[in-house]
Parts: structure tokens; sequence; C-alpha cells
């Protein structure tokens, strides 16, 4: 039998019809907008509406510290969730929406894989409903309308050398990084230093996924600071007079997305932050519709239990009030081996001492989610072909030795029926008393939450902080925002900022050299090491194979 690629599953199958999916949910057709036969929005007054309903149990799909080697995070979510229908529980999934930049990128799409998908594949990997196009038009006005103040005359007396806010394109683009604009003389506008963000690391993308009503988005809009004047003071969006019409653009982006699995089970997908440079968590408001309209909301987080666990809990969780019932772990026997130093190519073969390596980087993630955040956890390792019993059982001993159950996930090749066992530990789990908490308390220094993070979940020795990140700490708690959560911008591949330091690295400290306010937001971010809020391409991009037929069949998508 040939193998088939994630597409051409997807392409197979056969989809429900998205007001079927809606009406199963209980959803009535005066909430269900519909986008063609298969996607929909689905309108936020529900919520309001739902308040009485008592919500479900919310799970948390995480991963070890990701690798070239891959650990479907994405794939055991969905899979997941269709275990959980498969043992007669009714489980919605809550998913970010891709990227443009990774799907053309590195990554290609990110729908989850085999027969663990969503679908339309095609569409949410490609343009969806349009939401980060909304995002990116909304954050350019505001830029627009920025640059148009300062050409007028410039009332607000805005510093040119101090403006934050950049432009910004969903797309993989370092040719836009560092940009020279307003040229060509008086009538183009005030010459400046500039530069784009992708899409996914704006700030409005940040405010759409944390707003928890229209009025909501308004105001955290509103408190955007886009740049400072002369004389130190922030200049914010509400000043410019740019929140009303940005809210206007992203009106209907506000609303969560409804579409399927491959075995029809509900997926509200919407919003997407990056987790390496963004909180890397889906919306509020999907989550919540998710926890009102399930038994069971299935959602994740992005890249490892360092970043996207961390930042969905110390952010969203902390402002929308949630707290997860379970959480999984998702690793791979190759990954591990990965991390105790076997080459790509190599990873095929059994290596105990290699993976007995790699182990602690798994380990280390389960230590963080059961003792730092107190909360019930299940590794879920997503089943290859080539792991050999031996491998399994020695990662099998080294998690109950934490007091944590593993499972094998088998959804890629199998969907449901092999996330079975999976599904039921995490019935049970969610079952189990937890004593959440979060990583660090809002009311201690810039400074010292630094520290926590660095050292409670990265493992680090400390923090460092540069002379610049000092003093933007100090401006920033003079400013009154010394007690919002951070948002750490550091690299996936390492707990560390170093991406070349793997597996569970020690005596290292974090190095962060620039602080920025996300006020509408409502976090503080910390870039560390080199990390970049706009990537560029690989030299071999995904786009290369992707193509379209004359009969508008997709291709090379994944």
């Amino acid at each position: 039998m040939p193998f088939k690629t994630d597409i051409e599953i997807a392409q197979e199958t056969t989809m429900n019809k998205i007001s079927e999916i809606a009406a199963g949910l209980g959803v009535d057709e005066k909430y269900v907008e519909q986008y063609g036969p298969y996607k929909a929005k689905i309108d936020y007054n529900l919520l309001p509406d739902m308040a009485d309903k008592p919500n479900g149990k919310l799970v948390l799909v995480t991963a070890i510290t990701p690798t070239p080697a891959g650990e479907g995070k994405t794939t055991t979510t969905v899979g997941l969730a269709d275990g959980l229908r498969a043992i007669g529980k009714k489980s919605v999934v809550a998913l970010r929406e891709p990227s443009l930049g990774p799907v053309f990128g590195v990554k290609g799409g990110a729908a989850g894989g085999g027969y663990a998908q969503v679908v339309p594949m095609e569409d949410i990997n490609l343009h969806f409903t349009g939401d980060f196009h909304a995002i990116g038009a909304a954050n350019n006005l505001l830029a627009a309308m920025l640059d148009n103040h300062i050409h007028q005359g410039n009332e607000l007396g805005i510093d040119v050398r101090r403006i934050t806010w950049k432009r910004a394109v969903d797309m993989n683009d370092r040719q836009l990084r560092f940009i020279t604009d307003g040229l060509g003389g008086r009538a183009n506008g005030v010459p400046r230093e500039d530069g784009f963000d992708i899409t996914v690391a704006s700030e409005v993308m940040a405010v759409l996924c944390l707003s928890s009503d229209i009025d909501d988005l308004k105001a955290r809009l509103a408190q955007i600071i886009v740049g400072y004047t002369r004389d130190e003071k922030p200049v914010t969006c509400g000043e410019l007079k740019a929140a009303g019409a940005m809210a206007a653009l992203l009106k209907d982006a506000l609303k969560p997305n409804l579409v399927q699995t491959l075995e029809h089970t509900p997926a509200l997908i919407h919003g997407g932050p990056f987790a390496n440079i963004a909180h890397g968590c889906n919306s509020i408001m999907a989550t919540r519709m998710a926890l009102k309209l399930g038994d069971y909301a299935i959602t994740e987080a992005g890249f490892g239990a360092d970043l996207g666990a961390e930042k969905f809990i110390d952010i969203k969780c902390r402002m929308a009030g949630l707290a997860p019932d379970a959480v999984v772990i998702v690793a791979t026997v190759r990954a591990l081996k990965h991390h105790g130093g076997v080459p790509k190519a190599e990873l095929n073969n059994e290596n105990l001492e290699a993976l007995a390596k790699g182990l602690p980087n798994l380990l280390q993630h389960v230590e963080n989610v059961t003792k730092v955040f107190g909360l019930p956890a299940v590794v879920a390792i997503n089943a290859f072909p080539t792991d050999t019993p031996a491998e399994l059982k020695l990662v099998e001993e080294k998690c109950r030795e934490l007091g944590v159950n593993v499972a094998l996930s088998e959804v890629w090749a199998k969907g449901g029926e092999g996330g079975k066992a999976l599904a039921e530990e995490v019935v049970r789990l969610c079952e189990q008393p937890k004593h959440f908490r979060f990583s660090y308390e809002t009311d201690a220094s810039i400074e010292e939450k630094l520290e926590t993070i660095c050292k409670k979940v990265y493992h680090a020795d400390g923090v460092e902080l540069t002379a610049n990140a000092k003093k933007q700490a100090a401006q920033l708690t003079g400013l009154g925002f010394g007690s919002l959560p951070i948002c750490m911008a550091k690299t996936q591949y390492s707990f560390s900022d170093d991406a070349a330091l793997l597996g569970a690295p020690q005596g290292f400290k974090v190095t962060v050299r620039n602080l920025k306010v996300s006020a509408g937001a409502g976090f503080i971010v910390a870039l560390t090491g080199d990390i970049m809020t706009m990537p560029g391409l690989p030299k071999v991009p995904s786009a290369e194979k992707i193509d379209v037929d004359s009969a508008g069949k997709i291709s090379g998508l994944f």
C-alpha cells in the first residue's frame, strides 16, 4: 500500500456539513455564520448566553523541547479529542490557526497529521476565514495613522527615534526586519528607521487572543503603546484615535472558527501567536466556548512546555481565570534520542544509551508541570514503527519514578482508535486532586519574575540583564507596568537561550537583552538570545513543493 501524505488523507475524507457539527454541539443556528459548507464562525454572543452552563474539563497538551525529529503535538491533541469521543465522552478541540510563515517556510501545514487532522486542511493552512489578514490590516492601520500624525505636524511630540510600533505581514521575510521608509521628499512622509514583525508576533494578535469581548478588545487596543515622546512619555493607540477603526476591522476576526476533525469531532480554531516570540495560545474566547460546549476541552500551547505551557498558565490562565484539569506532555523516542546526541539520520536505530541521555529533557518538563504548576500529567509517546519495546519500557520506568504514567499514542496511524488509551488516562487524571499554582506572583519586580522563570522553569542558575534591559526595567516600573506578567521571547530548541544546548542543560544563565511592554495585551516581552520577531525562509522553503492543478486541487502542503 503506497504511503499517503497528510493532504491526501485529508482530501479523501468526507466531511459533515458544518451546520451539522454546530447542531451536534447544541449551538443555535442564529450564532452560526457559515463560510461555505465546511467552515463557520461562531458569534461571540453565544458566550454570555451560556454563562449559567457549567464548564467541562480543561486539558492542556504540551510537549518536550522540539527537535528536527518532530513531536506531533497537534496530531496528539486532535487524536486525543477523537479518542475521547471513541470512549463515549463529549470533547471539543481548541487550537491555534496556522501562520502562513511556517506553512511556506520550514514546517509546511499545521493541522495535525496522518489520521488525526482537522479539516478542511488546505483552507485552515491557507487564509482560512481571513483572521490573520484582518489582524495585519489593523496593525498596519495603526502604523499608517502613527506616521500620518507625525507628517501632519506631530501634535503629540512623538520622538521618531523612539517609535516601538512596527508594521506586520504574515510571511517569513528577513528583508523586512530593518528598513528605512518615508523617503522621496516631504510629500512622502518623514524619513525614519522602521521594520516589520510577522503577524503572529504583532501585539494585535495577542490582544485579540486575550480579549473577553468586543468592549475588552477596544479597551486593550487603546492601551497599546506605539512609541514615546521627546520627554519619555508613552504614546498610545487611544491618543492616535485608532482603536475604534481597528476594532471595526477585527469584529469578525474576534469570532472563533468552527471546523471538524477527520472523525467529525468539533474543533474551534482561533488566533495563533507564536510561543517563542509571543504567548503561544489560541484565544480565550475559543477556549471558553469549548469548555461550555464539551465535557472535555482539549487545547494545546506552542512548542515545549517551558514556553507554551508556562505562558498558557502564567499569562492566559491568570488573565482568564482558568485552570487546567490535566496536562498531556507529548514526546517521541526519536526526539529523545536526538536530545541524547543522535543525528537525525540515525534515529531509527535502537540506542538505549542515547535515550537515557535524552530522557532528562522529558523528565524536566514533567517535573515542571507536576511540581512547579501542581498539575496532574501523563506522558504521551507519539508512536513510530521504529520504537523498540526496550526503548518504550525505559521511558515508562523513568516517568513512573516521578509518579507519572505513560500512554502510547497511535493516533497518527489509527485516529481516535489509537488515542483510546491516552483518553482513558486523561479522564482518570481529570478527577485527581490538583494543587494549581503560577510559577511567580505578579507583584514581584520585573527582575524577580525573570529570575523565577529562569530558575524554576528553565533550571538556569539565574538571569542576566544587559545594561539596556536594566534601564528598560526601571523605566517600565516607573511607568506603572512593573506588576504585569512576563512573556519570554526565547529559542524553542533549548531550555536555555542557546539553541545548541539540548537535553536538560545545567550551569547556564539566561541573558535578557531587551524589555518591551505590550500594554494592550497586558504583559512585558523579554527578548533573549538572538530571537527575532520576523523569521526568514530556509534555503529550501516548503513553498517550493506547494502547487495547485487546473481543477483547483492543492498538493505539497504537507
